[in-house]
């Protein structure tokens, strides 16, 4: 950072002030302040980028939601006359309140806590866009310390700004864009049921405790009792009045922060609706919201019949006398049998080092207790003998059935008809007789047997 004195003059109240100029971090510009102190004291504003102290809003914002009207002179006779009457003045207060019709304001504003900003925008601290990369004539590639990024839209009202509007609170395009975001946040809307006084407080975390909700929320009305959960980091606060409740719900509503937090703010839920949900033994949740059925889809199922009833199901269950008793000795269900163990399967043999050949199996023979007897020399064993006994006694053997002589053909004869071998008509060599000597062999067959 450097500090040059009286090196620039201030873009209000043109006189001379001392500046500082300092880089904010690494590929960032180089940023200065703007306005002299005196200036930014009456305001409660920022010496470099003119936004209040307090919320990091612009001024024309803030005086909107505080109902600020501070009427600077714009002459310049009028506004050194001004200024040097303000430095007196301030020269008698602490240098770290704010001063002017800022400092005279107390009163706090939901507007200001709803649009608070809590986080640094480091945007703001990006460098310039290179006006000859635009072009394309810029040669400097990535040593450029300007940024190579196309310009946004020149009929963009964010695209024209202007620091003496800014400060005056006049046609701040950064204002007014604030102001539509505000303007579309959501509300919380109170509940029909007048009986409902019992607000939800969430995001508490471990160091909140009771005592202080109690501190801040009493200024809204009397409370009957708050309901501490740690466990879920969330509290309960019932009013008494339903006028209290609502006062409350609307100033805390996304804008209450206790311990660093922002706390959570919702209406609880009826005690009447739930109790009526829980008395019907339905076995619907209470806290479950009841929605009607989708069109289209089918109904329950109807009862059975009642002859259907009475069975082993137990379908239903009814109180006449009448009616058949329902079956209530039901026999247990029948466990299967436990599963066997499976076998364990033996681990494989370690296989022998690479070179060394396993031992191979011993010679078959017989123990000396086992061993069969030696036959003695010159000695045949008896032949065996072929006959062996009838299965039967005589005259005792099952009969046998026997087939009817002439057994009637399968086939009835003329139904198929019998391949004949016409005169000459020889598909084959196989089939021809004399090629085979089957004529010769008939020949000697009827010598033999006299036949001429």
């Amino acid at each position: 950072m450097t500090k040059e004195r009286y090196g620039k003059e201030c873009k209000i109240c043109s006189r001379p002030f001392t500046v500082f100029r300092w880089c904010p971090g690494a590929r960032m510009r180089f940023k200065k302040t703007e306005v002299c102190q005196t200036c930014s004291r009456l305001k409660n504003v920022c010496q470099t980028c003119l936004l209040d102290l307090e919320y990091g809003l612009p001024i024309q914002v803030r005086d909107a939601a505080l109902r600020i009207k501070d009427d600077l002179p714009r002459s310049d006779v009028n506004k050194e006359y001004y200024i040097q009457n303000m430095d007196k003045e301030l020269g008698k207060i602490d240098a770290t309140t704010p001063a002017g019709a800022v400092g005279k304001s107390q009163a706090a504003s939901d507007l200001l806590m709803k649009l608070a900003r809590t986080s640094p925008y480091y945007k703001r601290n990006r460098p310039h866009i290179c006006s000859f990369w635009v072009k394309g004539e810029c040669k400097r590639g990535e040593e450029c310390p300007y940024r190579h990024e196309k310009p946004t839209d020149p009929d963009d009202p964010l695209a024209d700004q202007n620091i003496k509007d800014r400060y005056y609170g006049i046609n701040d395009p950064v204002a007014e864009k604030l102001m539509r975001r505000a303007s579309a946040m959501p509300k919380l809307e109170p509940p029909e049921d007048k009986t409902i006084t019992t607000l939800y407080v969430g995001n508490l975390g471990d160091k909140l405790t009771e005592k202080e909700l109690r501190d801040h929320f009493y200024q809204y009305g009397e409370i009957r009792s708050i309901t501490l959960v740690a466990r879920q980091q969330c509290a309960f606060i019932q009013f008494t009045l339903r006028s209290a409740s609502e006062q409350a719900a609307e100033r805390t509503f996304n804008k209450l922060i206790l311990g660093g937090r922002r706390l959570t703010i919702k209406w609880g839920r009826s005690q009447a609706r739930q109790g009526s949900s829980a008395a019907r033994g339905d076995g619907i949740d209470p806290m479950v919201e009841e929605l009607e059925p989708v069109p289209g889809l089918p109904g329950t199922l109807p009862l059975p019949p009642s002859e259907l009833q009475n069975n082993f199901f137990n379908l239903a269950e009814t109180d006449d006398s009448s009616a058949p008793a329902v079956q209530t000795n039901i026999p247990p269900p029948t466990m299967p049998p436990p599963i066997p163990p499976t076998m364990l399967i033996p681990p494989p043999m370690p296989r022998p080092p690479p070179g060394i050949r396993p031992p191979g199996p011993p010679p078959f023979f017989f123990p000396p207790h086992v061993r069969p007897p030696m036959r003695p020399p010159g000695i045949r064993p008896p032949p065996f003998n072929i006959s062996q006994p009838p299965l039967f006694p005589p005259g005792t053997a099952p009969a046998i059935p026997q087939l009817p002589p002439n057994p009637a053909p399968l086939v009835p004869p003329g139904t198929l008809p019998t391949p004949s071998l016409k005169q000459g008509a020889i598909h084959y060599p196989s089939q021809d007789p004399s090629r085979l000597g089957a004529a010769q062999a008939i020949a000697k067959n009827k010598a033999w047997a006299g036949e001429d």
